[in-house]
């Protein structure tokens, strides 16, 4: 089977940062900032993605390129004769299909609550009607399931394409519409009266503020939240990599998707903290800060359903480049392990992962009984991708590219700097630093969100 290259180095840009860029940068890089004393917080985090987001980046897509295979079959492409790294390609396949159960229902409610704000649902509703909303939203099964089966039924379309005229040619458009949007937005939130607190908070380092949380935390926050806005450990950025040439280092093109996928976190608070102040609204409110606090602002701002609209096409969009480029993911996996057409890969993909999405849906209603850990069915999917699946499998592939029992520091630093642009430097340091501290950090994150978890 020929392998599939994309048509130019913007449609790998964009794949890769749709794929990064998701509801977490949107959603949850807002309210953390807002519980983590704001400025500091942000640049903690921009520090964190380039000391761990980047290296991890780096060798994922190495790895995707230098085999020209999906996650899957990657590791039988480039480890040694006799080894066993192989098997987590296996739950690599495996943790994109858990985090599209879960993620999938999560893109249905964006686009359910951009209909219902194009249609005037929220007009002349009060902030404890519009709390009742969302309640209702996830009570109605029937809504939930067809908004969900849609998000996948997009996905399959899309997929079954060519490369280059389907997945690659849609997200270019996604993508340049939810850059544009976002900047309307970001620009109409910073006119408010009363947005300069906002812009303040997010924009002017407090000591005091991160003195009262506790610097320790903030880094820790920090470091979690550049991690896993970034999609890696489950081989969702190496199939990109094996659709690129080599005309071009990984490193310049990691650092190209980190700045857009950072671009879109900190325009997000653009829009979200100065709206916040202007409407006396707390930012650090956590996830309800987009379901029930937004449509609140929205609705007492003039013009209100004209923003809200766009704001929720973009949240929209947000999600739907994470679910298509997941679901690309899989695709590529099932025609590397069955030899199939991309039609065929696609149609039977969509059909398995509609069934597949079916117990987080339903896990609001009929199945809310079953908690497994203390959790929904929802929070238990986010808690095995989130937690465990994506520092294991970014452990792994930082081990195997370092370590001489895997593919190794040389054969890695060869692929990764062929082509024009970024280097990565062959300086002992840097060799010192991925092999022995980007590890122990990872091993870090791992064992702390688990210790929080169960304490």
């Amino acid at each position: 089977m020929q392998r599939e290259h994309l048509g130019s180095r913007l449609g790998f840009i964009l794949l890769s940062a749709g794929c990064a860029i998701g509801i977490g940068n949107v959603w949850k890089f807002p309210y953390v900032t807002g519980q983590n004393g704001g400025a500091i917080f942000v640049l903690v985090y921009i520090a964190c993605l380039i000391l761990l987001g980047l290296p991890v980046m780096i060798m994922e897509f190495s790895m995707g390129r230098g085999s020209q295979k999906s996650p899957v079959k990657m590791y039988q492409e480039l480890e040694p004769k006799g080894s066993k790294w192989h098997i987590h390609g296996y739950v690599a396949m495996a943790g994109n299909v858990i985090l599209l159960m879960c993620y999938c229902t999560i893109a249905g409610w964006m686009l359910q609550y951009f209909v219902d704000t194009a249609t005037g649902k929220f007009v002349g509703l009060d902030a404890a009607a519009i709390s009742e909303m969302f309640g209702a939203m996830t009570q109605n099964t029937g809504a939930m399931a067809i908004y969900t089966i849609a998000t996948v039924a997009l996905a399959t379309i899309v997929c079954s394409f060519s490369l280059q005229g389907g997945l690659e040619r849609v997200t270019k458009w996604m993508m340049l519409a939810l850059l544009s949007i976002m900047i309307v937005l970001a620009i109409n939130s910073c006119l408010l009266p009363g947005a300069a607190e906002g812009l303040a908070f997010y924009l002017k380092p407090n000591p005091a503020a991160v003195s009262e949380i506790g610097l320790g935390n903030v880094i820790v926050a920090a470091m979690n939240q550049s991690f896993f806005s970034l999609s890696l450990g489950i081989g969702s950025m190496a199939i990109f990599g094996s659709y690129l040439k080599k005309d071009r280092t990984l490193g310049g093109e990691a650092v190209n998707v980190i700045c857009l996928d950072t671009f879109v976190a900190l325009t997000a608070g653009l829009i979200i903290f100065p709206a916040c102040s202007a409407f006396g609204v707390e930012a650090s409110a956590g996830p309800p800060l987009i379901f029930i606090t937004l449509p609140n602002i929205f609705n007492n701002m003039a013009g209100g359903r004209i923003w809200g609209s766009l704001f929720f096409i973009f949240m929209g969009f947000a999600a739907l480049s994470t679910v298509f480029a997941v679901f690309e993911n899989i695709v590529a996996c099932v025609r590397d392990l069955t030899g199939w057409d991309r039609k065929k890969a696609s149609l039977i993909c969509g059909l398995s992962q509609m069934v597949l999405c079916m117990p987080c849906v339903l896990g609001f209603t009929v199945l809310s009984n079953i908690q497994i850990l203390g959790l929904s069915i929802m929070d238990f999917e986010d808690f095995v991708v989130s937690s465990i699946l994506l520092p294991v499998g970014s452990l792994m592939f930082a081990l195997f590219c370092v370590c001489r029992y895997g593919w190794g520091w040389k054969n890695f630093v060869a692929e990764a700097n062929e082509g024009r642009g970024l280097k990565v430097s062959s300086r002992k340091w840097l060799r010192l630093y991925m092999t022995w501290v980007v590890p122990a950090i990872i091993i870090f994150l791992f064992v702390y969100g688990l210790y929080n978890f169960f304490k």
